[in-house]
């Protein structure tokens, strides 16, 4: 059984974020980013925030912390893959601007086709092996193909069945969310998952990673001047990151092989795995404090 998931890793985690893109398509409108573009500020800094400042941020971890070679492509991989499709319900949950959040989503999600393969080959060229070559225009080919097209048939569902498509949006998710519990069940199962290959001093940097990440997004839209709902959309925004495509990414860069031992990539796909799972509380605790704050600015 266990041997039927290394074998067809890959094919989990295609069919896994192509199934989390279908929903969120199926919840998009063209008409939902018309605001957003005739008044472009908020989206402009969200999208520099995500492009240039979080690699930037990931880079100063990596400098600075030194952590082992598959945390630090784990970290590098986080920081290029672009925002995940549940910041917009947690933006909406703190009563953000989630018109501002789905645009960010897509937009970073096109802009990644070029930005995902320049990061990870500015940030992880040292820390990878010497005879791994950066597939950067296979990267590009799976983007388009796992990623944007699903988003794009999303919504077309959304255009000629809208009576159905917040059912189906539904449907895909919750997919989605049950093909990660095979991944889980299955990397663990296989061996690919252990406690015992991963330092107490790993799991401190990712938290350090994912903390101080939370944490500059918080306060810089609020220095560059975004008022409070869209401060609220780019802080979780950046927070949340696309895991689905990072779970992809890795397993074209660090294929699973039945009976071969892969500690890096093993390192790596745990380093995912974990932000996804700590991701959640920070999050919840975004949703409260942004949620609270809104609230009363919407009260004034």
């Amino acid at each position: 059984m266990f041997d039927f998931y290394l074998r067809h890793e890959y094919w989990f985690a295609a069919t896994q974020l192509a199934l989390a893109m279908l929903g969120m398509g199926a919840t998009l409108r063209l008409r939902d980013f018309i605001a957003v573009i005739q008044q472009p500020r908020a989206l402009v800094y969200g999208l520099g925030i995500q492009v240039v400042l979080v690699p930037l941020y990931a880079w100063a971890v990596i400098t600075l912390m030194l952590p082992t070679a598959g945390v630090a492509v784990g970290l590098a991989l986080v920081a290029a893959i672009p925002g995940g499709t549940m910041s917009n319900v947690f933006t909406f949950l703190a009563r953000g601007h989630v018109a501002l959040s789905i645009a960010l989503t897509a937009v970073t999600s096109f802009l990644c086709l070029v930005t995902t393969p320049i990061v990870l080959s500015l940030l992880i060229s040292q820390h990878v092996p010497g005879n791994l070559d950066m597939p950067a225009g296979k990267i590009a080919i799976e983007i388009t193909l796992i990623l944007m097209l699903p988003l794009v048939l999303g919504m077309v569902v959304l255009e000629l069945f809208p009576g159905v498509a917040a059912r189906f949006s539904k449907l895909c998710i919750r997919a989605s969310i049950f093909v990660i519990l095979l991944i889980i069940i299955g990397a663990s199962g296989a061996g690919r998952i252990s406690l015992d290959q991963f330092s107490h001093r790993d799991i401190m940097i990712v938290l350090t990673f994912i903390i101080g990440l939370a944490t500059f997004s918080w306060f810089a839209p609020r220095w560059l001047g975004l008022n409070p709902a869209d401060s609220t959309a780019v802080n979780i925004e950046v927070t949340f990151r696309n895991g689905n495509l990072g779970l992809l990414i890795k397993a074209s860069l660090f294929p699973a092989v039945v009976g071969v031992l892969d500690p890096i990539g093993d390192k790596v796909l745990f380093t995912v795995l974990l932000y996804g799972a700590l991701v959640f509380p920070i999050a919840a605790t975004q949703v409260y404090l942004h949620g609270k704050r809104n609230k009363a600015t919407s009260h004034r």
